[in-house]
């Protein structure tokens, strides 16, 4: 087994990621991207909140920190599960297929990893979009000297939804054709996507305007 994404240093990660192994891939790296993402919308809260110009702006400071350390969490983990679930496939590419039984059984190890595999990465999408929400919600509040920062959170967070988006539709077409993830994650994905150009440019607006 693989050694944890999360417990490897920044320098074996990028190193572990340019190598010709195919785990961990670009599901794992759209996960952690947005991970960075939410860390950083937890950075301006933390920066923001307790000041006495943010004061009526407490109740909303908090729940975004709350959230974005949750999604923090829960991104690093969508980051080992879409590891996980590829070396899965690999593995049950990698079954015999001499016999009937056994091309059987390859089949329906393929189908199961493969849903798997496809649906990591469409939970890192749809965790990637919250944390864009997040950015542009503590945009708006944040405290100016750490504004950059939450346009960098949104910039890696729409970053990581298209990374994912991309990690869910080339799978699409190897799911099992009974498999109703297949529409759902199309369908799914198509949503998360539309508008995304125009929300990340209304966000540089705001990180603008707030940096003048």
């Amino acid at each position: 087994m693989h050694d944890r994404l999360s417990e490897l240093s920044v320098r074996d990660l990028l190193e572990r990621l340019s190598s010709s192994a195919p785990i961990p891939g670009g599901g794992s790296a759209s996960a952690l991207a947005a991970a960075m993402g939410a860390s950083l919308v937890h950075m301006v809260v933390q920066l923001t909140a307790g000041r006495p110009a943010a004061a009526q702006h407490e109740p909303a400071l908090a729940r975004i920190g709350t959230d974005a350390a949750r999604l923090r969490d829960e991104l690093i983990g969508l980051a080992e599960l879409d590891a996980a679930a590829y070396a899965g496939v690999v593995a049950s590419r990698r079954l015999p297929r001499d016999s009937e039984a056994e091309r059987a059984e390859r089949e329906t190890r393929v189908a199961a990893a493969t849903h798997d595999a496809t649906a990591a990465p469409l939970a890192a999408a749809q965790a990637s979009a919250t944390v864009l929400k997040l950015a542009e919600q503590v945009a708006p509040i944040g405290n100016r000297n750490a504004i950059s920062d939450a346009g960098v959170a949104g910039s890696l967070a729409a970053s990581a939804l298209r990374g994912a988006a991309l990690n869910v539709r080339i799978n699409l077409p190897y799911l099992a054709t009974d498999d109703p993830l297949g529409p759902a994650a199309d369908a799914e994905i198509r949503d998360l996507l539309d508008g995304l150009d125009e929300r990340e440019l209304a966000l540089r607006r705001t990180v603008d305007e707030r940096m003048r």
